[in-house]
């Protein structure tokens, strides 16, 4: 058996539990686990019931980022799902957490939904230029609808226990403690003939009386007309409208896999890695330890870090921060460090602090600056200004976001100004990745999030 994924039972019931912190992505062990859980207790007479769960805070929170960009892995994620919807026992999943992108398809092969009340739910790979490519676009709407399957896709939204039991994603909500006890409570009632259980690959085809294709598409081209996946969603719910679901899993496949080739799925992964990296500065083999922070002036960040712990606020002086590290022995260094609020509309001029903080004006965003050279503290500065609710780009030397803009400015935010703007300041040392600047364009200056950014095109046409 996986060390991802294990089987047990009580009396007729086989729980299968996937064990893969901290998320319990789909990797290619939970895969392989997970059939082979299904063929052992598929081939035990004295199993009636499969339940299906995640240990751990979430059920399943989609495909494994590690595996991204390469080959796929047998077994693939569609042929999981299939054995799940074609056993001859009780499968029912039970959710908990996320069940996110392949976790949810997982679940809708499974024969019974039972969700605790913590859920959140959704099909988000339009996020990343995807579409379903297990069988989300076919089964989902058999179960709600074709209005109801293509506002979520074609949207990548997440939607709550109640709002999934409402549209039919789901068949119950429990209030459980665990999911292995919802478990066991679901599989007493199905002995008892209280629940009825369905494959959702055996539901009639969703019906398109009232032309929410076209409908949606139009809104597409209204809104988003420059983008690839969403209109390959379309193609793949209107096939589950007409194919059979076998002939509509293929057609589904075909238009993942042009998806998979698109330069924008290309763009949006790069992006989602990018801004996983944001907060990690290089070269910071463990962050410095604060041993007292005092915060002066009126600013929302001053506002948000009042409360943290080591954190006193100063009536008095200038606003800014100044931050006293632990030595060795634990005990406060005679020297601070010296944090400045720059004005983000005011002229670039010479600052005589260690870092200093700029709030990029109409977002969540900030940008850190190092002026020093000490990337230990400002790691320990970014972990402590997360409490703010920003978003913090680590830089050095000057501002990046202001460097960026005003190369903008003559250009009337020209795409390729700003690419060449990204290209530069790499070179000149303001950012510690190139990918960087492709987070901070993205989400502060309006460059296209489907391109993957300015550094990373200019990089691409290099």
């Amino acid at each position: 058996m996986s060390q991802t994924v294990y089987l047990s039972c009580q009396g007729d019931t086989a729980l299968i539990e996937i064990d893969n912190p901290p998320v319990n992505a789909l990797s290619q062990s939970v895969r392989a686990g997970l059939l082979e859980a299904l063929n052992k207790a598929e081939a035990d007479p004295s199993i009636n019931v499969v339940a299906l769960m995640g240990r751990g805070k979430v059920f399943i929170a989609g495909a494994d980022i590690k595996e991204f960009g390469k080959p796929p892995q047998s077994p693939i994620l569609p042929d999981v799902i299939a054995t799940l919807e074609q056993s001859t026992k009780a499968v029912i999943a039970i959710l908990h957490g996320v069940a996110l992108g392949g976790g949810l398809e997982v679940a809708l092969g499974c024969h019974y939904r039972v969700a605790l009340n913590d859920i959140r739910l959704g099909l988000p790979e339009v996020k990343l230029g995807l579409l379903p490519g297990a069988g989300g676009t076919q089964r989902l709407p058999r179960l709600t609808g074709l209005a109801t399957a293509a506002d979520w896709i074609t949207r990548g939204k997440l939607v709550d226990a109640q709002t999934a039991l409402s549209s039919g994603l789901i068949d119950a909500i429990s209030d459980a403690d665990s999911a292995q006890e919802a478990a066991l409570a679901v599989a007493r009632q199905w002995q008892e003939g209280r629940i009825a259980l369905r494959k959702t690959g055996d539901l009639p085809n969703p019906r398109d009386d009232s032309h929410v294709i076209d409908r949606v598409r139009q809104q597409l081209l209204d809104e988003c007309p420059e983008l690839y996946s969403p209109f390959r969603i379309l193609d793949a719910l209107e096939a589950s409208c007409t194919l059979p679901l076998a002939e509509g899993l293929t057609r589904e496949r075909e238009l993942f896999f042009q998806c998979m080739d698109s330069p924008q799925r290309a763009g949006l992964i790069h992006h989602f890695f990018a801004s996983k990296a944001i907060g990690k500065v290089p070269g910071a083999d463990g962050p410095a330890r604060i041993a007292s922070v005092v915060v002066s002036g009126e600013h929302s960040v001053v506002k948000a870090l009042a409360d943290q712990p080591l954190v006193e606020r100063s009536e008095s002086g200038s606003p800014g921060m100044t931050v006293w590290l632990a030595s060795d022995d634990n005990k406060s260094t005679d020297t601070p460090v010296t944090v400045t609020f720059l004005d983000p509309d005011s002229a670039q001029t010479d600052v005589v602090s260690d870092f200093s903080l700029l709030l990029i004006p109409h977002s969540q965003w900030a940008e850190l600056i190092d002026h020093g050279a000490q990337p230990g503290v400002q790691q320990a500065l970014l972990n402590l200004l997360k409490s703010s609710g920003f978003s913090i780009v680590p830089s050095k030397q000057r501002s990046l976001y202001r460097t960026l803009k005003d190369s903008t400015k003559a250009s009337d935010g020209d795409k390729n100004t700003l690419e060449k703007a990204a290209l530069s300041s790499w070179e000149a040392g303001l950012c510690y990745r190139g990918s960087d600047v492709d987070v901070l364009a993205i989400e502060t200056l309006g460059y296209p999030k489907h391109l993957g950014g300015p550094h990373y095109q200019a990089t691409l046409s290099k």
